[in-house]
């Protein structure tokens, strides 16, 4: 695996952030992760996950009320993000969204391709049935075919989730800054304490 300096391509990739006021108000004993897979090392088959028959997965279809109700039943923040009409996959029963995530290009770094899947939700009632992480492995296998070379999920607080598919924390960080890093990067910063 091709070594990065994580610290760099997280301020290259969300300059600012620590500065935003929404960010600064996260209260410091909440500590979110950030997280990469390297699609190389990625097969849409390597973990194999269950869902009820009846769900189906595609790109957002139909009516932009319906997507945004789903929205708000997993974080009424997110609407507004989903009213800009972002690239959208979706896990569907019938007609019905039941879970969604943004599909996003995050731009290169080192000559590195990087998307992602964002604000990943499930409604209530179809939680805990693997439709959700069905859904970001198929969107993670999307941006392989695409020939992205890193899956990059920014800002989560449900890493083990998310470790299901392959994916490894590399920073985490609290409103005051980030906190830690992967043992193997230590020596780009002797301290332990918030380095951004």
């Amino acid at each position: 695996m091709q070594r990065l300096d994580y610290v760099r391509m997280f301020q290259c990739m969300h300059p600012g952030f620590f500065q935003r006021e929404y960010i600064q108000s996260i209260p410091k004993d909440k500590e979110y992760e950030e997280m990469i897979l390297w699609l190389k090392d990625f097969s849409v088959d390597a973990v194999k996950i269950d869902v009820p028959p009846e769900i189906t997965f595609e790109y957002f279809r139909g009516d932009a009320d319906k997507l945004l109700e789903a929205v708000r039943q997993v974080e009424e923040g997110w609407a507004p993000i989903y009213e800009k009409k972002p690239r959208t996959f979706c896990a569907y029963h019938g007609d019905r969204i039941v879970s969604f995530c943004i599909i996003e290009d995050m731009k290169s770094y080192e000559n590195l391709k990087i998307g992602g899947p964002g604000c990943v939700g499930t409604v209530p009632d179809f939680r805990k049935k693997g439709v959700g992480l069905r859904m970001v492995q198929l969107a993670t296998d999307i941006l392989k075919q695409e020939g992205f070379d890193i899956s990059y999920i920014h800002y989560t607080g449900v890493a083990r989730w998310y470790a299901k598919l392959g994916y490894e924390p590399i920073l985490k960080w609290n409103g005051e800054g980030i906190l830690q890093v992967p043992h193997d990067y230590e020596e780009y910063h002797s301290s332990p304490k918030i380095l951004a």
